[in-house]
């Protein structure tokens, strides 16, 4: 096909050879499969930010560091320069979460380049060498659905372990590949630790995955993963190698024990201090 416009500069650099066709069209971006030395990749070119809506985002953002103070007082104004700006940090947003996610084994697309608001990557292809299915348009026997819902889960710890939270996880931004779910679309990850909305996130996130899976396998339907995950990394007990019941009882929550007798010391310590200051005084 014909190069699109914001491809063409890639061509004449000598990052692609050619765009085979367009393989999805989205608010944010278009989708195109592209070659390389023989080698298929995909090609996200983001929209324009006047082509953008920004109304949702204020929650991802949240937290963001924008090292340039000039810049984010343009981006806090909403002038064409902070739109601008505003549109490059989105768009960095994912591409620093793919490589740090990339990194860390998490089951994403392997970045390949990034260049005037086009992302580069892997494409992921399904056992034909095709272009891989999202989810919600694959159906799956029950222990299917069970075994790709538990693959999952372990992305979902193993991108709390780095930090993240996708923020926008569901049955429409995960492809099967042929070895596999992969999790895509990533410019509303948030800061797992910096983020005040990330529980939420990441609540949200595994009940779209339950509630999808659940349609294949009803069992998954009374899972409390989510709340068990968010308990555990909240508490330092989270890691790759933990095992998840999919219960959890606020209730019945273990407690910082360490945590309540450092409180207790502090609370005596401090008593001791007054005790002392008003037996000097006397």
């Amino acid at each position: 096909m014909k190069p699109p416009k914001r491809l063409q500069p890639l061509i004449e650099e000598g990052l692609i050879d050619s765009v085979e066709r367009q393989l999805m069209s989205g608010k944010e971006a278009n989708v195109y499969v592209v070659r390389r030395d023989g080698e298929a990749l995909c090609a996200k070119v983001y929209k324009e930010a006047t082509k953008r809506s920004f109304r949702q985002a204020v929650d991802y953002t949240e937290n963001r560091r924008i090292r340039n103070t000039r810049t984010a007082r343009a981006m806090a104004k909403g002038t064409q320069f902070g739109r601008q700006a505003q549109e490059k940090n989105w768009q960095s947003a994912e591409v620093d979460a793919l490589y740090r996610l990339a990194g860390a084994g998490v089951r994403v697309p392997r970045p390949r380049n990034f260049c005037d608001g086009v992302l580069l990557m892997d494409l992921v292809v399904d056992h034909d060498g095709r272009a891989a299915p999202r989810l919600t348009d694959v159906a799956f026997e029950a222990h299917e659905a069970r075994a790709h819902h538990a693959l999952l889960l372990a992305q979902v710890v193993r991108m709390l372990g780095v930090g993240v939270v996708h923020g926008d996880l569901s049955e429409f931004n995960i492809l099967l590949g042929c070895d596999g779910p992969v999790i895509i679309d990533l410019p509303q990850a948030v800061d797992a630790a910096g983020n005040n909305h990330a529980q939420r996130m990441l609540l949200r996130d595994v009940e779209n995955l339950r509630e999808f899976f659940a349609r294949f396998a009803p069992e998954l339907e009374t899972t409390s993963f989510g709340p068990e995950i968010w308990d555990l990394y909240r508490r330092g007990a989270l890691n790759q190698e933990t095992e998840l019941s999919g219960f959890f009882d606020p209730e019945l929550a273990a407690v910082d024990l360490g945590g309540v007798i450092r409180e207790i010391d502090d609370a005596l310590a401090d008593q001791a201090a007054r005790l002392l200051r008003s037996t000097q005084a006397q």
